[in-house]
């Protein structure tokens, strides 16, 4: 695959045999996202786990003390005083069945979270094949089925952010834009981590923390020292 120049110049930054701390791969990252737009900073983490296992799947939501840099647009399905209660937290698109249609046929996604309180869950179930693939189904493990909407849609616009396991046993999340400090990458860098730590199953053998990179949306990725994460 042929790299633009740009990509090459960032690649020459970093040394690819390196296993670099927290600080060093931050600065790394800021100083190769040099597209013309606001690089998202993303993590991949590769586990020592086999989430085929329902014992050993990794999953869960973390508040990024700094955000996202991304202003997210929550939809809540509810009914009765929650209706006015997700409204007034802030929630972007509230509704119920007449919702249905709209996201199944007419093929509506104008939201990047789903939360329902648990007795919209039969409601919701029925958008089970949309959302699930899309990985918008709400969850109560991620927060996003519950009855306290007001602290959901809260934490959600605060930059709360989910983690799961892909299939080949990675988690791929955002931690910040390329215009954050270094400061502000670090310490959402560290909150998810501790979370991902802490998550940890107690039947996962040997090694948990297996690779951990961090890259932006064009840059080269930098491979960070897992010993020192653990």
């Amino acid at each position: 695959m042929k790299r633009g120049k740009k990509y090459q110049d960032a690649a020459k930054l970093i040394d690819r045999s390196v296993q670099y701390d927290v600080a060093e791969a931050v600065s790394l990252v800021k100083k190769s996202a040099t597209a013309k737009f606001d690089e998202t900073v993303e993590v991949h983490i590769r586990l020592g786990v086999d989430g085929r296992h329902a014992d050993q799947q990794v999953r869960g939501a973390v508040v990024l003390p700094h955000g996202t840099g991304k202003k997210v647009r929550v939809l809540v399905f509810a009914k009765g005083d929650k209706v006015a209660e997700a409204e007034a937290a802030g929630a972007d698109y509230v509704g119920g069945d007449e919702l249905i249609p709209r996201i199944q046929n007419e093929g509506w996604f104008e939201f990047d979270v789903v939360v329902a309180t648990p007795d919209m869950m039969g409601v919701v179930g029925r958008l089970g094949r949309v959302l699930g693939p899309k990985g918008l189904m709400p969850n109560p493990k991620a927060g996003t089925v519950t009855m306290d909407v007001t602290k959901a849609v809260n934490d959600i616009k605060a930059g709360k952010i989910e983690y799961r396991l892909d299939k080949t046993n990675i988690i791929h999340c955002p931690v910040g834009k390329a215009s954050f400090t270094e400061e502000q990458l670090a310490d959402n860098f560290q909150a998810l981590m501790g979370a991902i730590i802490k998550a940890k199953p107690a039947s996962a053998k040997g090694q948990y923390l297996r690779s951990v990179t961090l890259t932006s949306t064009m840059g080269p990725g930098v491979k960070l020292n897992t010993a020192k994460l653990a």
